[in-house]
């Protein structure tokens, strides 16, 4: 009885010939000014008095109605072979890998007959793994010849291959003069004589921003029926493993004939090849012993790589789960740990091996092979300014206040702090950083810290800034220790050798570190980041590894003084309680005090209770032009590119300016009212922010005013640190009980009745509560009363302002 034979429904041969024309002939439009546009970008340098031909051009490059300017030659489209291209690169060794969009594949497949129904993106989408081996035959078929000689500076793949394929000639020949037809060249595995890796990108989604990015998976949301598909995951990166060779061919040289026999390896153990199976062993029954030749076998960088779920991903009372992502090829050392990606790949499972297989069962673990990465945070140096904002800075740079614009677009919906958003704004832009040529490092980062009493909206400024720099890292002091600041000592689980895992500050390089209660960290953690607010590096000597990891961050940390609240009656020093070594290295540092005020609190009130009803900031007309957090990120990507110098007349403007300084800080020695110590640092603090608001001006020079807007914001900063405390130990007792009285008045507190008269009893608690005496009370009432201020009715129960406004400030 013959077998039941089942039809597959996949025409894979069908699929192979499409497949092969859609490499050969697909082909794509691209604009002749794309580069020019680039170049345009790169080259412009925004001033006031320039004109906006640039913008012109890029309006051409951009208009939808571009048929009308195709007589101008800037929209020159060409056809171009886009596969084939790719191809000839691989031939010619300068491209090692092959990306497959689907949303081209999708094109080429609607463009095929009706009739033809060969389901070629869901072939791929479902069963990802086959179709990449499927491509890869398709690609080895039409891949062209190579227009250059191979040389031995070429890869060593190159060499060896070219030597076999001469010896084998040879063989052949030599052979055929012996006659001996039954013989035949060895016959290489394909995977040994692919120059690339072959990777699928998938189907860009439509929608809008929101859907687009809903269409990426949460980790626990990939389940079973995703096996062996292309998915997407969106994740944040917690470790990344080195790179190490993977071997993908193994290729043995048998002792007794010489013949070559290769041994392809798919999975993640093996067992090596002892025995000779070549005919011409078999024939003398010489069993040949085979050696390994490590040269002649081929090897692929592998990288793996852990993604935790997004912390919005995770439903409440759960933990966030992880997923194991591996890397090949092109795709390696692309992830960073901090970096939020979105990682396009196969998902797989593979079994446990070792004893870890004699627990687990049946049961087997899942990883993804990544096919796509799609980073969410670019860094400063990949972005660049659209033609929009490119327009809108030019229209308002002319005002000359972009300065307050940019500061005002930080955390528009906190209300006030414009000073402080000054300063981060310079904090996000940074100075310059100097390499001396004897090695000597000077730091162009920031460092600012903001000290304050509770609720004024520090750590919400902290989480917007790690927000919106492309690398930030936010963290609080009492749940960070000096080695996750710095760097732990961990095995890795691949390798199973001691590795060093990066902390807070190392994942924080070239960005920004938040730490936010920073007065709540232990000494003995607080101290590792001396070293990095000032040399940044971290000088690592433990289990056995000494070595120095660069943490080149701006600090940016928040603190309550040492109270809770700032205490006006002990000195600024007993109140913030840092040590002194640590203050230094702080560019600047606000003092954010919450003092009662009828008209502030009622305009924050309104903002507060503006933005809880309508979920944004209030369109405030004094407020200027605002600019969304991606076109504050564009603009300083921008302003980053110059490299500001100081020039001889402004640096002696700001030697003049630190002498002053110095003097000033004297002065306030002996008079017991200096807070900090003004010392070197302060001086290249100075700079630091000079070069930040020349950068701002997109300028190449440093000039008087950004000195001035420095030395304004340095001394800012200490006036708040020192005003508040000082501004009521220059009053006498006279002049604080009456403020007192006056704010009792204006809050209503000890009214009686409606016509503005106040209580005494009520007023003598108070300010007897407040540590004042009798004595200091009756001499206040007696002299505010002979100054025609108020007046006390005759059995001194009753005390009244004259003219119910008491407008006098003493």
């Amino acid at each position: 009885m013959a077998l039941l034979q089942y039809h597959a429904p996949v025409d894979y041969a069908a699929q192979l010939d499409a497949f092969k024309d859609f490499l050969t002939h697909f082909k794509t439009f691209e604009s002749a000014s794309a580069s020019a546009a680039t170049e345009a970008i790169e080259d412009l340098h925004i001033d006031g008095d320039r004109t906006s031909d640039e913008y012109d051009f890029m309006d051409d490059a951009e208009d939808e109605n571009g048929a009308q300017r195709e007589g101008s030659g800037r929209r020159r489209r060409e056809p171009k072979l886009k596969y084939m291209q790719m191809l000839q690169d691989v031939a010619d060794r300068e491209r090692t890998n092959i990306l497959i969009e689907l949303d081209d594949l999708a094109t080429f497949e609607k463009s095929l007959p009706e009739d033809t129904d060969l389901k070629l993106v869901e072939s791929v989408q479902k069963n990802t793994k086959r179709y990449v081996d499927v491509l890869s035959q398709a690609a080895d078929a039409v891949m062209p010849k190579e227009t250059k000689e191979i040389t031995f500076k070429d890869d060593v793949l190159d060499v060896i291959m070219s030597q076999r394929e001469k010896r084998n000639e040879a063989m052949t020949m030599a052979m055929e003069a012996d006659m001996d037809a039954a013989a035949a060249p060895s016959i290489f595995p394909p995977e040994l004589t692919r120059r690339y890796t072959l990777n699928f990108k998938p189907i860009t989604p439509s929608g809008s921003s929101s859907e687009r990015e809903s269409k990426a998976l949460a980790v626990r949301n990939v389940r079973a029926e995703y096996l062996g598909g292309l998915i997407t995951v969106r994740g944040i990166t917690t470790r990344v493993s080195d790179v190490k060779p993977a071997v993908q061919i193994n290729a043995y040289t048998c002792d007794r004939c010489g013949s070559e026999v290769f041994q392809p390896i798919t999975t993640k153990s093996y067992l090596p090849m002892t025995e000779c199976m070549s005919d011409e062993c078999k024939q003398n029954n010489s069993k040949g012993q085979l050696f390994l030749s490590t040269r002649a076998s081929k090897f692929v960088p592998f990288q793996e790589v852990k993604i935790q779920e997004m912390a919005d991903q995770v439903p409440v009372g759960h933990i966030p789960r992880t997923m194991t992502v591996h890397c090949h090829g092109s795709l390696t050392r692309q992830l960073n740990p901090g970096d939020v990606v979105d990682i396009a790949g196969i998902f797989l499972p593979t079994p446990y091996t070792g004893f870890r297989a004699i627990r687990a069962g049946l049961l087997t673990d899942t990883y993804m092979e990544a096919q796509h990465i799609t980073q969410h945070k670019k860094s400063y140096n990949e972005l660049a300014m659209d033609s929009r904002t490119l327009r809108k800075i030019e229209q308002h740079q002319k005002s000359g206040n972009m300065y307050e614009y940019l500061a005002r677009s930080i955390a528009p919906e906190i209300y006030g702090h414009l000073d402080v958003k000054k300063a981060l704004l310079l904090l996000l832009i940074g100075g310059v950083t100097k390499e001396m040529g004897d090695g000597m490092h000077i730091r162009g980062d920031i460092n600012i810290c903001l000290m304050g009493d509770p609720g004024v909206a520090k750590s919400q400024l902290l989480k917007y800034i790690a927000k919106v720099a492309p690398r930030g890292v936010y963290t609080t002091g009492r749940g960070s220790s000096g080695v996750g600041l710095t760097a732990a000592v961990m095995r890795d689980p691949v390798t199973d050798e001691m590795v060093l895992e990066g902390g807070a500050l190392v994942l924080a390089d070239n960005g920004i570190c938040c730490i936010d209660e920073f007065d709540k960290m232990d000494d003995s953690d607080r101290t590792a980041i001396h070293e990095v607010m000032e040399q940044q590096t971290i000088s690592i000597s433990k289990a056995g590894i000494t070595t120095t990891l660069n943490a080149r961050t701006s600090i940016l940390a928040a603190a309550n003084p040492l109270y809770g609240r700032y205490n006006p009656r002990v000195s600024p020093v007993e109140n913030i309680n840092l040590p002194a070594a640590l203050l230094s290295r702080f560019d600047v540092m606000f003092l954010i005090l919450d003092t009662p005020s009828r008209d502030s609190d009622e305009e924050l009130a309104h903002h507060v209770t503006y933005v809880h009803m309508h979920n944004k900031h209030p369109e405030n007309e004094d407020a200027g032009v605002m600019f969304t957090p991606s076109e504050v990120r564009q603009y300083i990507a921008k302003a980053r590119t110059y490299r500001p110098v100081v020039p001889a007349s402004v640096s002696d403007y700001m030697v003049g300016a630190y002498v002053r300084m110095r003097k000033q800080q004297k002065v306030d020695e002996s008079e017991k009212k200096q807070f900090a110590h003004v010392t070197p640092r302060t001086l290249l603090g100075v700079v630091r922010l000079s070069q930040a608001l020349a950068r701002l001006r997109f300028s190449e020079e440093v000039v008087p005013e950004d000195v001035d807007e420095a030395l304004r914001l340095v001394e800012v900063s200490k006036a708040s640190l020192s005003n508040d405390g000082q501004g009521t130990a220059d009053q006498t007792p006279s002049s604080k009980i009456y403020h007192l009285i006056r704010s009792m008045w204006e809050s209503g507190a000890a009214a009686v009745g409606e016509d503005g008269e106040l209580n005494m009893r009520r007023i003598r608690e108070r300010v007897l509560a407040k540590g004042f005496t009798e004595d200091q009370l009756t001499m206040t009432i007696d002299e505010y009363d002979q100054l025609g201020i108020w007046q006390v009715n005759g059995n001194g129960t009753r005390l009244m302002f004259v003219g119910g406004d008491a407008e006098m400030d003493m």
